[in-house]
């Protein structure tokens, strides 16, 4: 559930493993003494409340590796663009044009006039080219974007350059059609930072390194967007109020946001959050699978709706680790599940023995929809012609037969050597979905005569055997999504950070990349060269059907987008991309 995460749609980035296994923050609760509180301020002020599961890291845009993070630098910051979430369409932010040349190598953005930071101070091209040239794409900054800033086959960087106070250029070494969807990146202010870009600590590392943690005072931290930060509280609460700044106006030149003041708690329990939700403490609540039924009974009584934004972006799968080099003349692969990882037989055949539909009715209660590509379902890329693995023990058996497996006296499975298939099954510990999910995949897999060690794990430790030792067997993880594709190539490129099933590593001796690794990867630079949408989408068709033939991921079944928001708050328009908070600055509260 991204719920919360939606209040501001500004591009879908998949950062490195915040986008694998963060999908963890849901919401929301109050404790009784701080409701209290937050009525008597609404009293005063209108406002929203929901609430985080933990704190932020940091208030620093550049910096961000998580979803907490990212959540607040949203509501404080904008980008040149921004995508509508209901029309799929790019629209205007702090930029109100753009003109592009005729061999479409360059973009010419024109800023709106009398633009201004949060502290009152004049926002201009400046402050744009300082962003992308000195922050962004600045190699001694840890910023994890900048590989979506990477164009075509030569992985060149964008360039920026400034025309004039209102006009900011954009050079492209190749026709790019992904552009509008990478460059919606949050502006950053340069009276603020450059300082703490060119001066450096005691080791050597730029200031902006320890530039707006969260022990910084939210009056020091300055935006553009509707709301600056006007309070936080470690493990209690971050408030916002309403930028007196904010550059966008509503019909009839109205002040913009309407609503002047936002309340995230942070919390630490979803079950609180939906009792919470039930007696009147929150404003709106992510709806999982489980709470949907009785929810729904209580929609008139509460004064709140369910919405139904239909299948959630993005996809949750099983990888093995088909990586075949060896590090320190140790393979990091068992060299016997090695050789069946990598059979496309064996993999396909796993894919057969895995019941997604029974995923789906227990586990999602009937509220999801069956992922056959890496694309995300309601994205106009996805191929619904796909059929996917649908859950059949003959066809997976008549594989495992064809790849020269059989049975023993035992009904287990194995291999042309005599030795049983046994693989271990990691996923991130404390998501429940996932836990359900691997526990039925062993039991699906016992029915084929597979051993699967279950074993969930703590993210950190998850995430070291994926970034370090890549000591794993097989993994179920997720991956956020957009309606771009080519936001993914990360993890389709054989050399790129998120190509987590072969990775790449310095110290690696004797990787292979299959030949149908290299195939997806150029596909994916074709497609991000070609600007006819048609042709786009038949060269991510072939990319679909090839991923789904390969099989170097298993899909599984993504949740139904649902969002539980009070009546009172006025003009929702809920989508799976965008959530009911999208357009958060032009909602209104009722009158009691």
């Amino acid at each position: 559930m991204e719920h919360l995460f939606s209040m501001r749609h500004k591009g879908i980035n998949q950062s490195k493993y915040l986008v694998v296994c963060l999908i963890a923050i849901a919401t929301f609760c109050l404790t009784a003494c701080t409701s209290t509180l937050m009525q008597s301020n609404a009293n005063q002020t209108p406002q929203i409340v929901d609430a985080l599961l933990s704190d932020p890291k940091t208030f620093n845009p550049v910096l961000t590796s998580d979803a907490v993070s990212s959540a607040v630098s949203s509501l404080m910051f904008d980008g040149l663009i921004t995508l509508n979430p209901i029309t799929g369409e790019t629209e205007p932010a702090l930029a109100e044009s753009w003109t592009i040349s005729d061999d479409d190598l360059e973009i010419i953005f024109t800023l709106r006039k009398g633009l201004k930071w949060s502290d009152g101070e004049p926002l201009t091209a400046d402050d744009v080219v300082f962003t992308f040239n000195e922050l962004y794409l600045n190699d001694d900054i840890p910023y994890n974007g900048r590989a979506t800033l990477r164009v075509g086959e030569s992985n060149e960087f964008l360039k920026v350059e400034k025309i004039d106070d209102l006009q900011i250029k954009f050079i492209l070494p190749e026709p790019f059609a992904p552009f509008f969807s990478t460059i919606g990146k949050s502006i950053l202010p340069q009276h603020i930072l450059k300082p703490t870009v060119e001066q450096k600590d005691g080791g050597g590392r730029p200031l902006l390194f320890s530039t707006w943690g969260v022990d910084t005072p939210p009056n020091k931290i300055v935006g553009s967007s509707a709301y600056k930060m006007q309070e936080y509280a470690n493990a209690q609460r971050i408030i916002f109020t309403a930028n007196p700044y904010y550059w966008k106006k509503g019909k009839n030149n109205q002040e913009l946001p309407k609503v002047k003041r936002i309340v995230w708690q942070i919390v630490e329990s979803t079950d609180t959050a939906f009792l919470q939700f039930r007696s009147g403490g929150l404003d709106s609540l992510g709806v999982n699978p489980e709470f949907f039924s009785l929810l729904k009974k209580e929609e008139d009584r509460g004064n709140f709706t369910i919405y139904n934004g239909g299948a959630a972006y993005g996809t949750t799968y099983i990888t093995f680790n088909l990586n075949q080099g060896k590090r320190n003349g140790k393979p990091l692969v068992d060299p016997v599940k090695s050789q069946w990882f990598n059979d496309v037989r064996f993999r396909q055949a796993i894919a057969y023995s895995i019941n997604r539909q029974n995923i789906n009715n227990n586990i999602y209660r009937g509220l999801g929809k069956l992922q056959n590509s890496p694309i995300s379902i309601q994205s106009p890329f996805y191929d619904d012609s796909l059929s996917g693995y649908d859950y059949d023990l003959d066809k997976a058996k008549a594989l495992f037969k064809e790849a020269g497996f059989s049975y023993n006296n035992q009904q287990q499975l194995i291999d042309k050597n005599g030795k049983r298939v046994a693989f271990t099954l990691n996923t991130n510990a404390g998501n429940k979905i996932r836990e359900a999910m691997g526990s039925q995949i062993k039991e699906d897999l016992k029915k084929v005569g597979i051993q699967v060690n279950f074993k969930p794990l703590a993210f950190n430790l998850l995430g070291d055997l994926l970034d370090n030792s890549l000591d794993w067997d097989c993994i179920l993880l997720g991956l956020t999504g957009g309606n771009e594709p080519n936001n993914g190539a990360n993890v389709w490129y054989p050399d790129g950070d998120l190509h987590m099933f072969n990775q790449s590593q310095p110290g690696i001796e004797g990787r292979k990349v299959a030949d149908w690794e290299e195939e997806i990867g150029d596909l994916f630079i074709k497609a991000a060269r070609e600007l006819d949408e048609a042709k786009r989408k038949a060269i991510y068709a072939e990319v679909q059907a090839l991923i789904s033939e390969k099989v170097p991921f298993i899909y599984l079944v993504n949740p139904l987008s649902l969002g539980a928001v009070r009546n009172d708050i006025q003009t929702i328009e809920y989508s799976a991309l965008g959530g009911a908070f999208w357009n958060l600055e032009e909602l209104t509260i009722t009158e009691h």
